[in-house]
């Protein structure tokens, strides 16, 4: 099996299907008839207009998925970047729809608040969403001043991001090869290079994409630039009440605590040491002296022959036979994903970069996007994003509203995936080569996951605080990335990365702020969650569902007290899941000694 594309059928046949023509439509007169009927905001109406918006949505985000999943595979297909930009178009018009009567819920007694939530079971479902949302009413505008953040947004924040995606999707890199000839490829395939074992290309690869970057690197901070002033602007309009510090809708968003965020964050630097203790065994095989920025992401080198390399085919076996491992029901959902098409992993020069799962929301089918390369990285990357399928899996039965769960609790699935993989892998490791090969991914996670998501996140947060004054040209950018990394890498690195600022598509998202730390709590969380397998035995499985099935209707804090017992604000939660990385970098360290 060759690495597969998607059969988006489940959904519309093309762009060109009488069905989606159909379903745009029936959106666009929906959100016509809401937004001209006369806005009464008794209990009655207002249930109804939470059904409605909540049924609208179902169509819009499903159509909006459909016309991504297309651009993400090319990124030059301007009839599915049309479809999206008129979807983005129509949420905003939903939104500003339903405003006022969001605005009374927020507002309302807290009678008034339980009568609405008591006609049926779709409203009881609402509970927990907005209970969030009047946590936010000393920062809510007035609601025309809602709906005029909503309409300009379409072309003003979302804008940049289509910029961004619009130029990585179109960019051509040029690989200047040791044999003195050239190479020409999309953008997301150089990328690719770097998590493979091609050691001829791979700095070839990062020096063209260091090049490609340079070269439009006043467009990236421009875009850079507009986000930040975008939010910091919004932000100090709702801070009529109390100020909005920049991090707060972040950690709204990502359900968390303050306390939560400075807990982890201190604990990663404290240990610092464990990531870059990493980084140096990693550049101890690479045979150099300090890790280089092409080989943080590569394959390890073969310690005998020639690396090892993974067929797509190869890698669904492998994480199948690992999910098995947990639950049969894990492995026969992976045959699911691919025999239904619900992959696509097919290299394409016009493919955009990353990876990432999606789903359709009126059949709950989940989709996963990834640009294959052959390696082991790509088999984790492949299990990573089967795991954040899988949780949209075991919550097909819920309410859509329930199923919304944030970024931090959103990574818990995926590397707890990877972690099984890696396990099942290890388990299975005749030699000391073998275990060698396994914990080198181990190594690589801990270097990404406690080194180079803090350098995002300290880069993100200095450039919020400077921000706020002036813009920050490219140069100075690139000064403030090269300075967090240098603090975070220390001698484990060979040279900075001065221009991540512009390549990490994660800065140029419009929707989300600090796409970054949730990566952090995710890897640590899943580590917590994953010491419970072999304490909990046969009852670990459905422990482990439930936990997934909860994270949609409570905050961070909440679903670790109830599954856990333990407290995300306290430095113990954090160290014990570090110390256990430690562990396992200490053990590589012996094996290669």
């Amino acid at each position: 099996m060759t690495a597969p594309s998607w059969d988006l059928s489940i959904a519309f046949q093309s762009l060109d299907d009488s069905k989606l023509t159909e379903t745009i439509s029936q959106i666009e007169l929906r959100i016509a008839a809401f937004s001209s009927s006369d806005t009464k905001l008794d209990v009655h109406h207002l249930q109804q207009a939470v059904l409605e918006k909540e049924s609208i949505s179902v169509q819009l985000a499903t159509v909006a998925s459909y016309g991504n999943c297309i651009a993400s595979v090319d990124a030059s297909n301007t009839q599915a970047k049309a479809l999206v930009n008129q979807m983005t178009k129509l949420s905003s018009d939903l939104s500003q729809a339903f405003s006022p009567y969001l605005d009374a819920i927020v507002n309302a007694s807290e009678v008034q608040f339980e009568a609405i939530l008591t006609l049926n079971d779709d409203l009881a479902a609402q509970r927990f969403l907005l209970e969030e949302e009047r946590k936010l009413i000393a920062t809510r505008l007035s609601v025309k001043e809602e709906q005029l953040l909503s309409a300009m947004s379409v072309n003003g924040k979302n804008a940049w991001g289509r910029l961004y995606d619009n130029i990585t999707g179109s960019m051509k890199v040029t690989l200047q090869l040791p044999d003195d000839t050239n190479e020409t490829i999309g953008l997301s395939q150089a990328a690719s290079i770097l998590y493979g074992s091609d050691t001829l290309r791979r700095e070839p690869a990062w020096r063209a994409i260091q090049l490609a970057m340079a070269q439009n690197k006043e467009s990236f901070s421009a875009i850079l630039n507009a986000l930040a002033g975008w939010r910091l602007t919004e932000y100090k309009k709702r801070s009529a009440v109390n100020s909005v510090h920049f991090l707060e809708p972040s950690l709204h968003g990502s359900r968390i605590e303050q306390a939560t965020l400075d807990s982890m964050m201190l604990v990663a630097k404290k240990n610092r040491e464990v990531g870059q203790k990493a980084g140096r065994l990693m550049a101890k095989m690479f045979g150099t002296k300090q890790l280089t920025p092409w080989d943080q992401l590569a394959s390890m080198p073969p310690l005998v022959g020639e690396a090892s390399n993974y067929s797509f085919n190869e890698a669904i076996e492998i994480i199948k036979d690992a999910f098995a491992g947990v639950s049969q029901e894990m492995a026969d959902f992976v045959g699911l994903m691919v025999e239904n098409g619900w992959i696509d992993a097919a290299p394409q020069e016009t493919k955009r970069l990353g990876a990432y799962c999606t789903k359709f929301a009126d059949s709950r089918t989940p989709l996963v996007f990834m640009t294959w390369g052959n390696s082991m990285s790509d088999v984790l990357t492949l299990a990573h994003e089967l795991g954040h399928a899988f949780h949209n899996w075991v919550m097909r039965d819920m309410p859509l509203c329930k199923t919304k769960y944030p970024m931090t609790l959103a990574e818990t699935a995926s590397i707890f995936a990877e972690n099984v993989v890696r396990d099942a892998l290890m388990a299975k490791a005749k030699t000391k080569e073998d275990k060698i090969e396994m914990l080198w991914e181990e190594l690589s996670s801990a270097l990404a996951l406690t080194i180079n998501i803090p350098v995002r996140y300290e880069f993100e947060k200095a450039f919020y605080e400077q921000c706020a004054n002036k813009e920050l040209g490219s140069e100075q950018l690139s000064d403030l990335m090269s300075k967090t990394w240098t603090e975070w890498y220390g001698d484990s690195m060979s040279e900075p990365d001065p221009l991540f600022w512009a390549s990490k598509l994660h800065f140029s998202i419009p929707e989300v702020s600090f796409y970054n730390y949730p990566y952090l709590f995710g890897y640590l969380f899943s580590i917590g969650v994953y010491a419970q397998r072999e304490a909990k035995g046969e009852c670990f499985y459905s422990d482990y569902v439930s936990l997934l099935r909860d994270t949609g209707s409570m905050r961070a804090e909440e679903v670790v007290q109830k599954h856990l017992q333990m407290d995300l604000t306290q430095e113990t939660f954090w160290q014990q899941s570090l110390d256990r990385v430690s562990q396992q970098i200490d053990e590589f360290e012996r094996l290669v000694s």
